[in-house]
């Protein structure tokens, strides 16, 4: 049974449908487990189950139920979600100095301990640049992050669409989300400064070693000898030690630019339209790929429960949040769902002008489409087919899991 969501206006209505879906091909009992016994009782009673939206456009409950389309709060956002980075201090071992011997050995020591001293001088400027660059990726990252709260608390109490005030938060927050993207390709270029710092390093231990097997050496030779091979080797775990951070600091900068990167986009179409829609959907992890709707997914209509309904009755239907929570909640029950997008256009008497009526109902479709790639949906998730149904009074916009 289809779960009603209406929006009561003037002079016309917004309908979406969200099934429930334990309906026609989505039969598994487990499918939401996060309902609390009150919740599958009401929904066992499809009269209880009608949300009604007032005119500050905020969706709230008129009796607790287990609809798909929530009280229309956002997803709760950690303000202090900055990337993890690592907070060793890489310090150099320093390079013992040692008397000279008049020896050849003594000599080469001499010219591995000065290469070694260089090393090292290189291995200091390393650390310098990452700390560096770990301060402005969190200052970065925390600004962001105000902006982004402040943002969404006052979506959170309603304002009006392309406030001005939001516009300007979200472009700064846009540009401390650059200044981390920043961080990010200087990481890279450092991680291959200190790679090749590495490897010139081992190639000190490796000298330093292969000078034992010298002939001429006195027994000072080999005690300074043995220094100098502590200290590169100790050189060589440190600059490790450096790249293994190095590496795990770029991949979760990585990850939080990326995510974020979404997210902004999603909190553009919020600020847009002046009411809160959560974090984007392509945080979620996605199974396998689903094959498609048998028969093509214009074959679902009047066989198959949609997910939601959207009816264009009048201009500018504001769908988008609702929609969003629909899609959020599927996809916490089953992170590998797809979804088909059916525009279904009425008839209108002649091939020809339900041909036009065709047409015009498929641009509703795209409309749906773009706001849920831009929602950070992936588009190998979604296809868009068109349809007319004599049953279709207004042009409609059906959206089915698959």
């Amino acid at each position: 049974m289809p779960i009603t969501f209406r929006k009561f206006c003037s002079t016309a209505s917004l309908l979406i449908l969200s099934s429930v879906l334990s309906a026609c091909a989505f039969t598994e009992d487990s499918l939401w487990p996060i309902l609390s016994d009150e919740e599958e009782t009401q929904t066992q009673n499809p009269a209880q189950n009608q949300v009604k939206m007032g005119a500050s456009d905020q969706i709230s409950r008129a009796e607790p139920s287990s609809a798909v389309v929530p009280d229309g709060s956002s997803p709760a956002r950690d303000s202090n979600a900055l990337p993890l980075l690592g907070a060793s201090f890489f310090e150099s071992p320093g390079v013992t100095e040692g008397q000279r011997t008049g020896t050849a050995v003594g000599d080469r020591i001499e010219r591995l301990r000065t290469d070694l001293a260089r090393l090292q001088a290189r291995l200091v400027h390393h650390n310098k640049t990452l700390q560096a660059q770990r301060h402005q990726a969190r200052k970065s990252a925390a600004t962001y992050q105000t902006q982004i709260a402040a943002i969404s608390a006052r979506l959170q109490v309603g304002t009006t669409p392309g406030n001005p005030v939001l516009v300007s938060q979200w472009n700064t927050a846009q540009g401390e989300l650059e200044s981390v993207s920043t961080s990010i390709t200087q990481l890279n270029s450092l991680s291959n400064e200190a790679s090749n710092t590495a490897a010139l390093s081992a190639f000190v231990l490796d000298s330093a070693r292969a000078t034992y097997d010298l002939r001429g050496a006195l027994e000072e030779d080999h005690r300074q000898l043995g220094v100098l091979e502590d200290e590169a080797n100790q050189t060589v775990v440190i600059l490790d030690r450096l790249q293994n951070e190095l590496t795990e600091d770029i991949i979760r900068t990585q990850n939080f630019f990326s995510n974020e990167r979404s997210n902004l986009t999603a909190l553009q179409i919020a600020v847009d339209s002046g009411e809160i829609i959560g974090n984007s959907l392509s945080s979620r992890v996605f199974g396998l790929p689903v094959p498609p709707s048998p028969n093509g997914a214009a074959g679902l209509v009047g066989r198959q429960t949609p997910l939601a309904i959207i009816r264009f009755d009048q201009p500018d239907i504001r769908y988008r949040q609702a929609l969003y929570t629909a899609i959020n909640r599927t996809l916490d029950a089953r992170p590998g769902s797809a979804f088909d997008i059916v525009t279904v256009a009425p008839p209108r008497g002649t091939v020809g002008n339900t041909a036009l009526a065709t047409a015009e109902t498929r641009r509703y479709g795209e409309d749906v489409l773009r706001s849920l790639t831009n929602l950070g949906l992936p588009a190998n998730r979604l296809t868009l087919s068109s349809t007319s149904n004599p049953g279709a009074r207004v042009p409609e916009v059906h959206i089915y899991v698959r």
